[in-house]
């Protein structure tokens, strides 16, 4: 007995009509079950840092706080050294203007002076305690203002470079540190893989990121410390320059009024 044609033509149509939607309905299942195998990461700063090891966190605070400090003193040191200069030009010009030293003494000796005024403040209050006693030696009083010009110059050139040494330190040992961070995220990475028996990226990327991580803010704390102690120590070597030319100059001008005074 012959099927209608009519039940022939529904069956194919229905049969159809499976199989186009077969594929859309694998995708979704493929889908689901991919999105159930492959749970997201979360890769953001503070998720990595709170998910790091204690020595890892350690190195990356340690560097924060290195950095932090590296450019209070840039900051410190950059405003400090266009005081100076600007201090230095302002003597400078005073000095050179023709007015008398005893004049000059008298009105730079009543207020905190740095620089060449300090220099200069020095080697005059030598100079005057000197006569005040009747110094018969001029050799001997040249000899002491030397030593005085030589003592104040060192004492500011110890306020000006103070805590430089601490950029030199820095600029040399952070990418180190860094490094051992980096050293310490992937042995976490090769223990998270052992452990899981995996490699898939779940399992490797938080080891991979805190170690780049580390290493990031080792070169963050080192590249501008480096920087600024170059600069910073050319400008301290400006200023020692101009500070040593002020001293001997100085000096010469106090011989001669020493000469001027012991032969009369």
């Amino acid at each position: 007995m012959n099927a209608s044609p009519t039940k022939t033509t529904t069956t194919s149509a229905l049969v159809l009509a499976a199989f186009l939607a077969l594929p859309s309905t694998v995708a979704a299942q493929q889908l689901s079950s991919g999105d159930l195998a492959a749970p997201t990461v979360d890769t953001s700063l503070l998720s990595l840092f709170l998910e790091a090891s204690i020595v890892v966190q350690a190195v990356m605070v340690g560097l924060v706080l290195a950095s932090i400090w590296c450019w209070a003193i840039i900051i410190d040191k950059t405003l400090l050294f266009a005081r100076a200069k600007r201090q230095l030009n302002q003597f400078e010009q005073v000095f050179w203007s023709g007015q008398s030293l005893e004049e000059l003494y008298r009105t730079v000796s009543e207020r905190q002076n740095f620089g060449m005024a300090a220099l200069f403040v020095a080697a005059m209050s030598e100079w005057k305690r000197s006569f005040e006693r009747n110094a018969r030696s001029p050799i001997g009083l040249q000899t002491r203002i030397d030593k005085v010009l030589d003592v104040a110059m060192a004492r500011e050139m110890e306020r000006l470079e103070k805590r430089l040494l601490f950029l030199a330190t820095l600029g040399s040992s952070a990418p180190f540190i860094g490094l051992f961070g980096t050293v310490i995220g992937i042995m976490t990475s090769f223990q998270a893989i052992a452990g899981s028996k995996s490699t898939n990226l779940a399992v490797v990327a938080p080891g991979i990121a805190e170690a780049l991580m580390a290493t990031a803010l080792g070169l963050l704390a080192a590249i501008p410390a480096v920087v600024a102690y170059n600069k910073l120590s050319a400008d301290a070597g400006k200023i020692a320059t101009r500070l040593e030319g002020f001293a001997d100059e100085f000096s010469a001008i106090l011989s001669r009024q020493i000469d001027e005074k012991t032969a009369t």
